[in-house]
């Protein structure tokens, strides 16, 4: 192995904790066996792996096949959590969803992202920036969605597929676009319950 893999490899491992290195192992190692199959076996297996990886997992949640879940220690979920096929998290930096969130095919998800702003380093060499993402509640997320790190998609909010979320969000906003904006506003549910009386 040429030195600068080997020394990839160690800086890797030293920046993580025995329990979280073992949490990477075991989410690559069970998540290899149980991503692919198909139906109810297929969601209650993926819920058990998940349930013992996560940071915190209330309730059921549906992990469809061949979703890929990366650094599980550090993701928190309400009840309700629904991953679609092809979604990519990555919970490095800290991840948290609320209750009621769907996660549309082909997303990713992201709570770190490479340093890059030394140039006489290679970007490979120079580690992570660790940045927390916040999922709220009631959010349908469309596929093929990038959220990157540190944003905060705000209760209520729907992210149109295709868009790249940049910014965080405000409460039962609609974003479209790259990078995201504000196309249109949900309309929230104490309104909604005033007008149906």
């Amino acid at each position: 192995m040429p030195h600068t893999l080997t020394t990839h490899l160690r800086r890797f491992a030293k920046s993580m904790s025995l329990r979280q290195l073992a949490t990477v192992w075991l989410e690559e190692a069970c998540g290899w066996v149980v991503r692919s199959i198909p139906g109810l076996t297929g969601f209650v297996l993926r819920y058990a792996v998940y349930r013992m990886l996560f940071g915190r997992l209330e309730g059921f949640c549906l992990i469809y096949p061949g979703a890929r879940l990366s650094h599980t220690y550090g993701m928190r979920a309400g009840r309700n959590l629904a991953i679609n096929c092809g979604a990519f998290l990555d919970g490095r930096g800290g991840l948290t969803f609320g209750s009621d969130v769907l996660i549309g095919p082909n997303t990713v998800i992201l709570s770190s992202e490479h340093h890059w702003t030394d140039p006489t380093r290679p970007i490979m060499e120079q580690g992570h920036r660790l940045a927390p993402t916040t999922i709220g509640d009631d959010v349908w997320i469309g596929g093929n969605v990038t959220i990157m790190p540190g944003v905060t998609i705000a209760t209520g909010t729907v992210v149109g597929a295709g868009a790249v979320v940049t910014a965080s969000t405000e409460p039962y906003a609609i974003m479209g676009g790259v990078p995201a904006r504000r196309i249109g506003t949900r309309p929230r549910p104490e309104v909604a319950r005033t007008l149906a009386r």
